[in-house]
């Protein structure tokens, strides 16, 4: 991670659970870190959890609800103008609702699946990438993915979280050929986590599931990001032992 110090990073989903572990990892290892979040308080809440004023310091809360495009373009824009531009991007952000996909009335719940787990994404992908190229920075791009996103499982109330998933799996491939295309050198990863004891999974799932924890991820995220230039970790996918599917 030497080659990162000081350079900026951008978390979205923040304020709580994976991203939250994923932001405190990168400012502890050096990393400028940018929390997107609908609840920017809890971002700032994080610098706490931190153990020297140095980190503190570097961690940063913007406001941003990522199924808002003009909320992204504005979270992009305070980047650059008060850090400079973006390094690295996490895409944590994404929902699970509880419903189902024959629920009488709930599109814009739906709806919602993929504005947050595939259009934010994207969307900030985008922000990010016209960023670095600009700069000529060799930067990194990582999707916090899912095995949603490789294998359905017999959870009803998954809804749209797998299709959702499913998409950002195809989005990564589709990325690193478009960063090719370009000329450039800037990674992307796919990261595909089991189940993981954070709010945004059910309490059944949670009951009959073994889990891993957030910090697991971010562990996963600061290896990816810590390969060498010429290593690209395409897709990582964690599991917890016992995971039985």
């Amino acid at each position: 991670m030497d080659r990162w110090t000081g350079k900026v990073a951008v978390v979205t989903g923040a304020s709580s659970g994976i991203g939250a572990a994923i932001a405190k990892s990168l400012a502890s290892a050096g990393m400028v870190v940018v929390g997107l979040a609908r609840r920017v308080e809890r971002v700032e809440a994080l610098r706490d959890d931190l153990e020297d004023d140095e980190s503190r310091n570097r961690l940063h809360a913007v406001k941003c609800d990522v199924s808002n495009e003009e909320d992204i373009l504005e979270a992009f824009r305070w980047v650059e103008e008060n850090l400079g531009g973006v390094d690295v991007l996490i895409n944590n952000a994404g929902v699970l609702p509880e419903t189902t996909l024959v629920t009488p009335g709930n599109t814009e719940i739906l709806r919602q699946v993929m504005d947050i787990n595939v259009m934010g994404l994207v969307l900030c992908s985008r922000e990010a990438f016209q960023s670095m190229k600009k700069r000529s920075v060799d930067g990194h791009v990582v999707h916090i993915n899912s095995i949603s996103g490789h294998t359905v499982p017999n959870f009803a109330k998954l809804n749209m979280y797998s299709a959702s998933k499913f998409a950002v799996t195809a989005l990564t491939e589709t990325m690193r050929r478009e960063f090719a295309a370009e000329g450039t050198k800037i990674k992307v990863t796919s990261i595909s986590p089991g189940a993981t004891g954070t709010d945004i999974l059910p309490p059944e799932v949670k009951e009959v599931m073994p889990l891993l924890e957030a910090e697991d991820i971010a562990a996963a995220v600061l290896y990816a990001v810590g390969t060498p230039p010429h290593v690209q970790v395409h897709e990582l996918t964690i599991k917890p032992i016992g995971e039985f599917f």
